[in-house]
């Protein structure tokens, strides 16, 4: 088994497939669909074994660093925010790469408005460990 995970973008990844507004123009039920799908597919992973974590990000945050001894952290920064651009994530403990990209295909049919599937496009990526090398 291997673990992945699935980022769910606001923004910043390919051209979207449909220009769907963001969800906080959506309809009250149409959201709740699209909720209801997302705890579906969670329910899924959790009846396969292959759920390990999942979780939505509130829009709220900042960027932190270290500014040196005894200073204050800096927040914020010239760069695009996280909380703009990263709705949340799966981690799934999968048997293989195409499964990973297989559950990502499925999430991504998520619903939006009118009920019709987001086609959003969803970030996989393994997790590190000590035989990963730069090229796999």
């Amino acid at each position: 088994m291997a673990k992945y995970l699935i980022l769910k973008h606001y923004r910043g990844g390919p051209a979207p497939i449909v220009d769907y507004p963001t969800a906080d123009h959506w309809k009250p039920e149409e959201w709740d669909a699209h909720m209801k799908f997302m705890k579906d597919f969670e329910a899924r992973l959790v009846e396969s074994g292959e759920f390990v974590e999942g979780q939505a990000l509130s829009p709220d945050g900042a960027f932190i660093r270290y500014d040196g001894e005894g200073r204050p952290p800096v927040t914020d920064g010239p760069f695009a925010e996280t909380k703009d651009l990263i709705a949340g994530w799966y981690v799934i403990d999968v048997d293989s790469w195409d499964r990973a990209v297989e559950l990502a295909g499925d999430l991504s049919a998520a619903p939006g408005p009118g009920g019709t599937p987001l086609h959003e496009w969803l970030e996989v990526r393994p997790f590190m460990t000590e035989s990963s090398s730069a090229t796999e």
